[in-house]
């Protein structure tokens, strides 16, 4: 058994000996429980380079991990230490670029790129960690108009399986970068991320919450709406089932209800232009709708920020027909007794689906809607009915669904060759065996290296 008294970093390095290890181990996915060998709690890439280097010399793997979103997709991390990077926060605007350390925060970024007159990629939550947002693909409000955020970084600091700090271009070490970039991770671990930014400092956004008996039209209204919406608005739908707890509006607070949100590049008066069909199916029980800061971007579809247990499945689907839709309604709509949080169509298209020349491994997505269905684990009991609801829910869709998936939606485990096609796949697979012959490195999801 290694003796982690002998790793002097830094930072911190925490065992089960500790009083705070379950606080030490625990991700912002309050339903995984993770429990490595130790948790090293970083502060540089020095420290990073310290940790891989006693991993390779006592046996035991490593993987990192920012905030834990997606921590239910890592899987058993027995013999592996946990290398947590929330400590390392620092981000830094240069003109068009910022550098934001592995521990950063979506909303961290865009404050200082927004104290420049600058955005980054926003999604749908603040507190996201920028690493696994970003290089897991990053699908932002500005997707459809600027593509996938992993394809606006262009240098990657890590510390690769040798234990040696390196910074990655597409000079530098080509493969290497591609692959970083929407390949699954496992090749390295990030200690900060180069992105391009844009000189974006407003946009038209926020949500309409209408009553749940207007879902099964609102869906198709909705449906037909982002057909013919123009690359520069981003949208959802989602059947909710809020909680009666008090972080809810008291208007949705313990209701079912449909969210439409959209981002809206450009003036308040294009926004309410193109917002103005969805505003006429019926008397919401909210709308937010407003000319927004792109600071706040990150909250208009109202995600969760506290930690949550929370079990996830998604898919990809080619198309959404009137079938599709009653599908979706019948297994997770207001009628079904769904015991599911929500169930979320994202519209995907324009830059999302051309491809990117410069792009990483995750140059596109050929879908037009990517599916995901939550549950909140607040009572260990739900975990099978949640599970077998998600199951219930992907089978529905599946006369409808497209090959591949989405990183940042997977959240169970699965490995490269279920989200990635197989040439991609066999490309990730050399540059693993070349990085990480002995597979020192783990991350959510693995690529097989049988494929190289």
């Amino acid at each position: 058994m290694a003796d982690f008294s002998e790793l002097s970093i830094r930072g911190r390095v925490a065992t089960s000996s500790d009083t705070d290890w379950d606080e030490a181990r625990q991700a912002w996915n309050l339903a995984a429980d993770q429990r490595p060998e130790a948790v090293a709690l970083v502060e540089s890439a020095d420290d990073v380079s310290k940790v891989i280097r006693f991993a390779g010399e006592n046996g035991l793997k490593v993987t990192g991990q920012g905030t834990g979103h997606g921590a239910m997709a890592l899987g058993p991390l027995e013999g592996t230490i946990l290398i947590k990077t929330e400590r390392m926060r620092d981000v830094a605007i240069e003109g068009e670029k910022a550098r934001a350390e592995a521990g950063a925060l979506a909303e961290d970024v865009a404050g200082a790129a927004g104290t420049e007159g600058m955005c980054s990629m926003p999604g749908t939550s603040p507190n996201v960690g920028v690493v696994g947002y970003t290089l897991g693909g990053g699908l932002s409000w500005f997707g459809r108009k600027h593509g996938w955020a992993c394809n606006r970084v262009n240098a990657i600091e890590l510390v690769t399986a040798d234990g040696e700090p390196r910074t990655v271009n597409a000079g530098s070490d080509p493969d290497l970068f591609w692959a970083l970039r929407g390949g699954g991770g496992g090749y390295g671990i990030v200690t900060a991320l180069h992105v391009e930014l844009l000189p974006i400092t407003e946009a038209y956004g926020g949500s309409l919450a209408l009553p749940a008996e207007l879902t099964r039209d609102a869906l198709r209204v909705y449906r037909n709406w982002a057909a013919g919406a123009p690359e520069e608005v981003s949208s959802m739908v989602r059947m909710m089932n809020l909680p009666p707890i008090p972080d809810v509006p008291e208007v949705v607070r313990g209701k079912k209800f449909l969210q439409i949100a959209a981002c809206c590049l450009g003036s308040r008066e294009e926004g309410e232009r193109l917002i103005a069909p969805l505003r006429e199916i019926g008397e919401p029980l909210m709308d937010t709708f407003d000319q927004v800061p792109a600071t706040g971007l990150t909250r208009i579809a109202m995600d969760p920020e506290p930690p949550v247990p929370a079990l996830g499945h998604h898919s990809l689907l080619n198309e959404v027909t009137d079938e599709t839709i009653d599908a979706f309604y019948e297994a997770a709509g207001p009628e079904s007794d769904s015991p599911l949080l929500l169930a979320e169509l994202r519209q995907l298209g324009g830059a999302l689906a051309r491809p990117d020349d410069n792009g990483g491994a995750l140059g596109k997505l050929d879908a037009e809607f990517v599916m995901l269905g939550i549950g909140m684990l607040m009572d260990p009991a739900m975990k099978d009915p949640i599970e077998a609801q998600l199951d219930k829910l992907a089978d529905a869709l599946k006369p409808w669904m497209a090959e591949g998936g989405y990183f940042n939606y997977a959240e169970r485990p699965c490995d490269v060759d279920a989200i990635l096609p197989p040439e991609t796949c066999h490309r990730l697979a050399q540059v693993k065996r070349s990085w990480d012959p002995d597979n020192l490195i783990q991350a959510n999801h693995s690529v097989a290296l049988a494929t190289a």
